[in-house]
């Protein structure tokens, strides 16, 4: 199978030696997305801000596939402080629907950029 890379001027451009996302048969990979604002590509302050910009920037990438959030099967979620999870799950309860994906929630000491927040998707078309 060959791959398909998925690119948007709507969420941060790649800062390494990846793609925004890449789509291989009807699977879709994304990247990680931290709270990046992808006009300025400066972090937003906050918690909150970066977890909606997150989403946001997800949305995007998976807008550029022709696909949705809800055609995720898998998020992975990484925070430097595990007790914003609750605020994670109230905003992820307004970019996807049942039945929910699958999900892992890992706390790590740091993330790119000094973000506190970051998450990828697995997307299945069809």
């Amino acid at each position: 199978m060959s791959r398909k890379i998925i690119s948007t001027a709507a969420a941060p451009a790649a800062i390494g030696t990846y793609s925004q996302a890449v789509q291989v048969g009807n699977t879709i990979y994304m990247s990680g997305q931290i709270g990046l604002d992808p006009a300025s590509m400066q972090m937003v302050e906050g918690i909150e801000a970066q977890i909606v910009r997150v989403f946001e920037n997800l949305k995007a990438v998976a807008a550029a596939a022709g696909a949705t959030l809800n055609d995720a099967v898998k998020f992975n979620i990484y925070l430097t402080d595990l007790s914003n999870f609750a605020k994670v799950n109230e905003t992820m309860a307004k970019y996807v629907s049942e039945p929910f994906p699958a999900r892992a929630a890992v706390g790590v000491k740091e993330l790119p950029r000094g973000a506190l927040v970051e998450a990828d998707a697995v997307l299945v078309l069809g």
